[in-house]
């Protein structure tokens, strides 16, 4: 995940019941679940672009929790004081024989109204940053349009004077989810604008206008919906669609600081194969300097590097250093990218929400307080 500009968007942790109060079908695959607090104390702001923690039950056997964690992105304005939306793909079997997804066929399945779902958060650092003046880009795929809408919201009602496009890529009008809510947006005020993009439109698609153009989002599409500027470009979707727009924005010459993602893997996942191959290669060691300078020292690897603090965290380092340590959400939740901790201490900028034991660090959510040695 990545953000223009720093910010403190850590929530306070803590698991705590949220009743549905309305279970809406926004498309023929994603529905939107809106919730409330049980207890109104627990009510959370939240920056548009987060998501919320999940706590999914499961049949628990032998060993096992009984619960899987799974993050959904808020899609609603956050100025949706005590009321969170979350829009929901149902993930359904690939294939035959293959299981359908756990947690998104249990809520399109089994939670309806009035049921009480468990949450923390929200969390994440892929925000609208709202201290910058640039126009803004929203380039979405699929359900990725989920944080895009909660931005979309902020734009149109939190900044005037802020011009903001919105571009959604999917199959068809069958699919397309929060549709109208997202042109009703773009009508509220001048500097709005809207393109939705369809791979394969139906007959009624094209009859009723559903889409503006048919196919992928080319390099042409960009060039023609984007006159010369200096944007924030904000990205959300599957990833051979995030692979290939990333490609295109950095092949027009967009700098990396500029594009904001929202993408469970290392940056280097976006980049083509020769170009990571390259930089790989390309990147020098890193040697600690003597004297009392912060290192971290990757023991089973043989490497040792000085601290700067510019790393996110010491997943982030530890790539940049040429490694590949097993990661998954990049959030602090799935654990994952669990190291031991031969020595030293660490700080959390994001409360794990997996048990740990001691001795034992999340790299994906934590930084070296001093010198650490990890056995990795």
């Amino acid at each position: 995940m990545n953000a223009f500009a720093a910010r403190d968007t850590t929530a306070r942790s803590g698991f705590r019941d949220l009743r549905v109060v309305a279970k809406v079908r926004e498309s023929a695959i994603i529905t939107s679940f809106h919730m409330e607090p049980v207890n109104p104390r627990d009510w959370r702001d939240f920056e548009p672009g987060q998501f919320l923690v999940f706590k999914i039950p499961v049949p628990q056997a032998a060993g096992e929790k009984g619960y899987v964690l799974r993050n959904y992105s808020v899609s609603c304005s956050p100025a949706s004081k005590g009321r969170y939306r979350i829009s929901v793909k149902r993930e359904a079997a690939a294939a035959p024989g293959l299981p359908d997804g756990i947690s998104s066929c249990f809520l399109h399945d089994r939670i309806d109204v009035g049921d009480i779902l468990e949450a923390e958060g929200p969390r994440g650092d892929f925000v609208l940053d709202r201290t910058s003046s640039r126009p803004v880009v929203l380039l979405s795929g699929g359900v990725g349009l989920t944080p895009m809408v909660s931005m979309l919201h902020a734009l149109a009602s939190m900044m005037p004077d802020r011009r903001a496009v919105f571009i959604h890529a999917c199959e068809n009008g069958d699919v397309h989810a929060l549709r109208d809510e997202v042109t009703g947006l773009v009508s509220t005020r001048p500097g709005l604008t809207v393109h939705f993009c369809y791979r394969t439109p139906s007959e009624r698609d094209k009859a009723e206008q559903h889409c503006h153009t048919e196919g992928m989002i080319s390099r042409d599409l960009l060039q023609r919906l984007l006159p010369l500027d200096d944007y924030d470009f904000y990205l959300c979707g599957p990833p051979p669609f995030m692979q290939a727009v990333y490609t295109m924005l950095r092949g027009l010459g967009v700098p990396k600081h500029r594009i904001a993602y929202e993408f469970f893997g290392p940056a280097t996942v976006l980049e083509p194969e020769a170009v990571r191959t390259s930089a790989v290669a390309a990147q020098p060691a890193r040697i600690a300097p003597t004297g009392e300078a912060t290192t971290v020292e990757f023991r089973k690897s043989g490497l040792k590097a000085a601290w700067d603090g510019s790393a996110a965290s010491l997943l982030d380092f530890a790539e940049e250093q040429g490694l590949e340590p097993e990661f998954s959400c990049r959030s602090g939740i799935c654990g994952t990218c669990k190291s031991r901790l031969i020595s030293g201490e660490v700080a959390y900028f994001e409360e794990p929400l997996d048990e740990l034991g001691a001795g034992e660090v999340l790299l994906c959510c934590s930084k070296p307080s001093g010198s650490v040695v990890l056995d990795i």
